[in-house]
């Protein structure tokens, strides 16, 4: 007990890190790329948003089935057939020459990647002991904190220096290598489940998502109509609450939100859901502030968002240390505030702060997201049982995936709040625009803390070996 785990064991975390990073990057990095993509197949940019939606709409229906799926057909069959799917259909959005037959083929790279991260999780989960799950954690949260900063910027300096279709080449490379490292690394362990899939709740649910995302799409768009935006808001709602009564009812449901009953379960859920948010946002508002705020140069905009990145990745070797020493819900207080006044700090910035304090501030914020995303995904699995895994990673990764694109929404929806403060116009933000919505990120992510108050001392000591608590 408290050994390390066989390095084979460990590598698995970093298989599905790749493949995680593989999927969040290719959401990120075509953003910069839309006037190149728009030239060649001969249309607006703002037409390609079809594709984009189509795919983070494929996302969102196909998660909560992914769980039934693998325990049916095996982990490794389907992870690695994920990986598969996604690779071609890579090779199909490189080959493709017109918006309809691109949409499709990132319709089928959302199919293989609604399979790939949430199965590839439910691996970790799975052959990780708990002493070795704040590492794997580690791992597997920073393609979703590193994606959205290095997307934009990779995407600009691969369509300026080669063409955009190499964005999706370079996925190839990476898909053959990890599907060879899947078949090495993984067994193909079953549970040997022989349930029926539960379609109603997979329509329920699957509509409730379609109407959520949209409708947030549409709160997105400059000209979007608020009256449909709202309807397809208030539908998702409807339809969510019909799909939760459909569970309770159902012997073998889609969604087992037993786990929810689990108090660091739900704070990892719950909480984590709102704390994703606010942090989702934030890459979004940085780069729209430092280009129509301040004037900046869209290269020297990505760069100083690559601090975020710096923070980031600086705090990963501490993560493991300091969750040992503090513990779970220490840390989530206390790094929660922090990461809360990085963001109200961030309200202060204007066009003559030196960019000294800026990178400060960034760093610092890019350190305290990371322990927050490492934090929040170890202790909402820390004490659910093997049995109810399957069911408690699905609802998780449908909830992540859920908060990340609403970050953007609720960033939008905070700058449209804020003209309104300030009488300016939505097409002309000003800096004092941008000020207001940091300032109301800062009070969502405090918001997001709430439910850490009432964990234990100990929450989560399993996992996170807390000297104070360890024997």
């Amino acid at each position: 007990m408290g050994t390390a785990a066989p390095r084979p064991v460990m590598l698995i975390p970093l298989l599905v890190a790749g493949a995680t990073f593989m999927e969040l990057l290719d959401g990120t990095v075509i953003v910069t790329a839309l006037p190149a993509m728009a030239r060649s197949f001969h249309v607006a940019p703002v037409d390609l948003n079809l594709g984009m939606t189509a795919y983070i709409l494929t996302l969102a229906v196909m998660i909560p089935v992914s769980g039934w799926i693998a325990e049916r057909h095996g982990a490794r069959n389907v992870f690695g057939v994920a990986i598969l799917i996604f690779t071609l259909a890579s090779i199909l959005c490189a080959f493709t020459d017109g918006i309809w037959s691109f949409t499709a083929a990132r319709v089928l790279q959302g199919f293989g990647g609604a399979l790939m991260v949430p199965v590839g999780r439910l691996i970790v989960l799975r052959r990780v002991e708990k002493q070795d799950l704040v590492r794997a954690t580690a791992y597997i949260t920073w393609p979703a904190l590193m994606a959205p900063v290095l997307g934009p910027a990779l995407g600009g300096f691969i369509t300026s220096y080669a063409s955009w279709r190499w964005i999706f080449y370079l996925n190839v490379p990476i898909g053959i290598f990890g599907l060879l490292c899947t078949w090495a690394l993984i067994d193909n362990a079953r549970t040997g489940v022989r349930d029926a899939l539960d379609w109603l709740g997979f329509m329920l649910i699957g509509a409730a998502c379609v109407c959520l995302v949209y409708g947030l799409s549409l709160i997105g768009q400059t000209r979007g109509d608020w009256r449909i935006a709202l309807l397809l808001l208030l539908g998702s709602g409807a339809l969510a609450w019909a799909a939760l009564a459909h569970s309770r009812r159902h012997p073998t449901p889609l969604l087992d939100l037993g786990a929810l009953r689990i108090r660091t379960y739900g704070v990892g859920v719950r909480g984590g859901s709102i704390l994703r948010t606010a942090i989702s946002a934030i890459p979004f508002l940085l780069p729209l502030l430092f280009q129509l705020g301040f004037g900046m140069k869209a290269s020297t905009s990505g760069l100083l968002l690559l601090t975020l990145f710096v923070g980031n990745l600086g705090i990963k070797p501490a993560t493991t240390p300091l969750l040992r020493r503090f513990g779970f819900r220490n840390i989530l207080l206390v790094n929660g505030l922090i990461l809360a006044a990085s963001f109200a700090a961030m309200s202060g910035f204007t066009a003559n702060t030196p960019v000294v304090p800026m990178v400060v501030v960034m760093v610092i914020s890019g350190a305290a997201r990371s322990m927050q995303f490492t934090a929040l995904g170890t202790i909402a699995f820390a004490d659910v049982p093997n049995s109810g895994m399957t069911g408690a990673n699905t609802f998780f990764s449908l909830v992540t995936q859920l908060s990340n694109g609403i970050g953007v929404a609720v960033a939008v929806l905070a700058l449209r709040g804020a003209t309104l403060l300030t009488g300016a116009h939505a097409a002309a933000l000003t800096v004092a625009d941008f000020h207001i919505a940091f300032l109301a990120i800062a009070a969502l992510s405090l918001l997001g803390l709430l439910d850490s108050l009432g964990l234990a001392p100990d929450a989560g000591a399993v996992v996170s070996r807390h000297r104070r608590y360890s024997v």
